[in-house]
């Protein structure tokens, strides 16, 4: 069977990772799989982290950091992980050039947790097109839809 590159670069690997801590080592076998994870850039990051964790649960997991400016952040909530860091005036990012679609069991009380930690409503969690979602802007101008699929849900 002839394999090309990109066939393996859809399938999971497994590399060692060595953590020294002095003259101990830890092997850690990792698998790795494909994923794509958005990367948000907005202009005051501590404020964004603190209202995401306010807004949504979200919980860091991992951070990098020197000052504001050069601030790099891995949220999750509840599994769906996304990054934050700092943009630059120039290249402002919001509105409508990128949207986020949050999937949760129950969007009625995250939207209303958002709304009170600051983001702004756009529409209303309603049903239309197969979704129970509403729209918020959150305070750094991104969009945000918090919803769920009609139907069988099966959440793994």
């Amino acid at each position: 069977m002839h394999r090309t590159w990109s066939s393996y670069l859809l399938q999971p690997f497994c590399f060692v990772i060595v953590i020294s801590n002095r003259d101990s080592y830890l092997f850690e076998m990792m698998t790795v799989h494909n994923s794509l994870t958005p990367w948000l850039t907005v202009q005051k990051t501590s404020e964004a982290i603190d209202f995401y964790k306010s807004a949504f649960g979200a919980r860091e997991v991992y951070r990098m950091e020197g000052t504001d400016e050069d601030l790099v952040v891995r949220l999750s909530i509840d599994g769906a992980e996304f990054w934050v860091s700092n943009g630059t005036p120039s290249n402002p990012l919001g509105g409508e050039n990128i949207k986020m679609i949050l999937t949760v069991p129950d969007p009625d009380i995250l939207f209303l947790q958002a709304v009170k930690a600051g983001a702004l409503e756009i529409f209303p969690v309603g049903e239309d097109h197969g979704w129970r979602l509403g729209r918020l802007s959150d305070p750094f101008g991104l969009h945000w839809e918090i919803g769920r699929p009609l139907g069988e849900i099966r959440y793994t």
